[in-house]
């Protein structure tokens, strides 16, 4: 089953439990599908659902972290909430320890050696770890590594 279609049946889920934060969070998620498949003019794959999914929860995050900062702990909570259900459909993130050693692979196989090659190291690695880890969490990793 695609990850949207299971993504639907869980909003039609959500509707017969009455779970309405559920609900409305995963509609939100429809309509960013939906937005795209217009804008683009295209059906979306996976992996485009999961980069979707991903900006989502990082804008979400951006929203809490703003929330909090204002004293707004309500509004943070439901940022947070929405946050958690879409981790859901995310595949599993790499370990620190499983992130370094995928790391230490490509920086051995595009022969990076000093921080200027962080370049080719990030290119490598945002094809191999897309999804798996988040771009901030892969620089940083990179960084120490290379220096």
């Amino acid at each position: 089953m695609r990850l949207r279609d299971k993504i639907n049946e869980d909003v039609k889920e959500a509707m017969k439990a009455k779970d309405a934060k559920k609900r409305d969070a995963l509609r939100l998620l429809m309509s960013a599908f939906k937005q795209i498949e217009v804008d683009e003019r295209k059906e979306l794959s996976d992996e485009d659902v999961i980069k979707i999914i991903q900006s989502q929860v990082k804008r979400r995050d951006d929203a809490a972290m703003q929330y909090r900062d204002a004293g707004r702990e309500d509004l943070m909570q439901i940022e947070l909430d929405e946050i958690a259900y879409y981790k859901e459909y995310l595949p599993a993130q790499l370990s620190d320890d499983e992130l370094t050693l995928a790391l230490k692979e490509i920086i051995t196989k595009v022969g990076a050696t000093t921080l200027k090659d962080i370049g080719k190291v990030m290119g490598a690695a945002s094809k191999d770890l897309s999804g798996k880890a988040d771009g901030k969490r892969i620089n940083e990793c990179a960084k120490s590594l290379l220096s």
